[in-house]
């Protein structure tokens, strides 16, 4: 058995969750997810002011305080903190360890940057292929203590891990897939163990602690946490990280496609979940490249709209603004906030955004808030902003794109400092959708009661570039029966009104009593791109939760 634990889900996550999971318990291996969309254009910002920098800093500040302890307790540590500059980050921590006396053998995987490769758009920021998994087994055979990559899949960190640590070869198919699994289970930190969960009143979430991957050869696993940690790992805490940021029953990656509709959970004691029954096949021959370029400029303000006539008051608003704002893009989105009779002021306001890009930073910068402000005295009754307008400010946009995988020169540098070319995978496959599986049994006719969706069903969401993904799960039999019939396409259209002109895939997942959807184009350009009030979707499925619907009385 392998023990993996994450100490990260994201560039900011909690910072001390590395020594919590060093002391919580025994474990074998260390992962840590630094990297997002978001991130890559973040630390490309960053590159683009220092060339030395482009990695994940807090990664190194966290290892100041716990290199020696990892090193002690002979934990091996594999993190994606390398972002652009993994080079660099690997020399760091050589600096480090020097410094604190303390030796460590290093492994750095890169190859993934391909910016200025001609067959990809010019003005790009960074341009970054997902990586599989084989180079950092290929470092941790070499007998690497820690290993720092560029951007690899989410799930690499696990897979590259257990593949070295049980020798699967490259067409070991199911095992690495049950294996991304898993990974895909930790990526999120404590996502897994309580956090963003849908039901999250049912368990002290407060301080939850971060997942657990007790892997096995055959490539199944036992989701669990440090024991007297908060959260909890329960079946519905494993479901919702699973539908999370995934667009199908195929979840294709470098060295496997894994099948999501083969995948079985079952409790397997107090926060234990087995995984098992993960089918793999072959990964596709191309891979995924994320681009990220600078957009243009963007700005917002925000009106505060009290008391009475809240719709004429916005609307007197846009008449004042609408010949004197000139950004290409203007958006205008009206929260009602309010309340009659209400108590407090502020609960008797609705918020009024103007959102404004353009690609010329003087049409959302000076023109823009100059616009705003000169309305101080003569707009609506109350008038006043959340905040004073400030500068325009650049917004990215994220992209991607697909190379042939044999082009990508995925690298390893051992402990030893020699560096090792990986090979693309021996067998390829392009993927294809999958067929949607029968239907169950209808749900049976019945009373039923008009309440929100989320009394019966979770639900998690989250972003893919510019598109939204959306999975929802059913708590029981008779749940997944009318989840599978009741909830179309059209009946999320006619739920999600901001959905309704937009290209919707659906598919059933039965062994997770679950429905995911792939809503393309909701997200605009990406989440750097700000291109709606939940850039990300992450509540996307948390409004889909609240909106009422006819449930069995059964259900409820």
């Amino acid at each position: 058995m392998l023990r993996i634990g994450n100490a990260a889900g994201f560039y900011g996550d909690r910072f001390g969750a590395m020594r919590e999971m060093l002391t919580g318990g025994p474990l074998d291996v260390l992962t840590g997810d630094y990297l997002a969309e978001l991130t890559m254009l973040i630390l490309a910002r960053d590159r683009l002011k220092d060339p030395g920098l482009g990695y994940a800093r807090t990664f190194l500040r966290q290892l100041e305080e716990c290199l020696g302890l990892a090193v002690d307790r002979g934990v091996r540590i594999v993190v994606n903190a390398g972002g652009l500059n993994p080079g660099r980050l690997g020399e760091a921590i050589g600096e480090l360890a020097a410094k604190q006396g303390v030796p460590v053998r290093l492994g750095v995987v890169d190859g993934d940057d391909l910016l200025g490769r001609p067959e990809l758009p010019g003005g790009l920021l960074a341009a970054n292929a997902y990586l599989g998994g084989q180079g950092i087994a290929e470092c941790l055979r070499a007998g690497a203590d820690l290993v720092v990559t560029g951007r690899v899949t989410d799930a690499a960190l696990v897979s590259g891990a257990a593949a070295a640590h049980f020798g699967w070869e490259a067409e070991d198919f199911d095992a690495l897939a049950g294996a991304v699994v898993a990974g895909h289970v930790l990526e999120c930190g404590a996502q897994a163990t309580g956090g963003n969960y849908a039901f999250f009143h049912e368990h002290d979430v407060t301080h939850p602690g971060f997942p657990i991957a007790e892997l096995h050869a055959d490539g199944s696993s036992v989701i669990t946490k440090h024991p007297g940690t908060g959260g909890a790992v329960t079946v519905g805490t494993v479901t919702a990280q699973l539908l999370y940021e995934t667009s199908g029953a195929r979840y294709p990656g470098p060295d496997v496609t894994a099948r999501l509709d083969s995948v079985r959970l079952t409790e397997d004691g107090p926060d234990r979940v087995r995984i098992s029954g993960v089918r793999g096949e072959a990964p596709p021959p191309t891979l995924k490249v994320g681009l990220n370029r600078l957009g243009g400029w963007r700005n917002e303000v925000v009106f505060v709209l009290t008391g009475l006539d809240i719709e004429r008051k916005a609307e007197l608003i846009r008449r004042q603004l609408a010949g004197v704002v000139q950004a290409s893009e203007v958006r205008w989105t009206l929260a009602r906030t309010d309340h009659p009779d209400a108590g407090t002021e502020e609960t008797a306001s609705a918020l009024l955004r103007l959102a404004v890009k353009d690609r010329d930073q003087e049409a959302v910068g000076r023109a823009f808030t100059t616009a705003v402000v000169e309305l101080g005295l003569a707009g609506y009754p109350g008038f006043h902003l959340t905040a004073p307008p400030g500068p325009a400010a650049p917004y990215g946009v994220f992209e991607t794109a697909y190379v042939a995988a044999a082009s990508v020169p995925h690298r390893a540098q051992l402990p030893d400092g020699t560096h090792r070319t990986i090979a693309p995978a021996p067998v390829t496959r392009p993927p294809v959708r999958v067929e949607d599986p029968p239907l169950p049994p209808p749900p049976p006719e019945g009373p039923t009661r008009r309440v929100p969706l989320g009394l019966a069903f979770g639900a998690r969401s989250g972003d893919k570039g510019g598109d939204a993904n959306l999975g929802v799960w059913a708590r029981s039999e008779d749940g997944w029966r009318w989840l599978a019939h009741r909830l179309t396409v059209q009946r999320l259209r006619e739920l999600l009104p901001e959905t309704a002109e937009l290209p919707i895939d659906r598919q059933l997942l039965p062994e997770l009593r679950a429905v995911n959807f792939v809503i393309t184009g909701l997200l605009g350009e990406g989440v750097a791109a700000q291109h709606r009030f939940d850039p990300q979707a992450k509540a996307l499925g948390e409004w889909l939760r609240a909106r009422h619907v006819d449930l069995p009385e059964e259900l409820l």
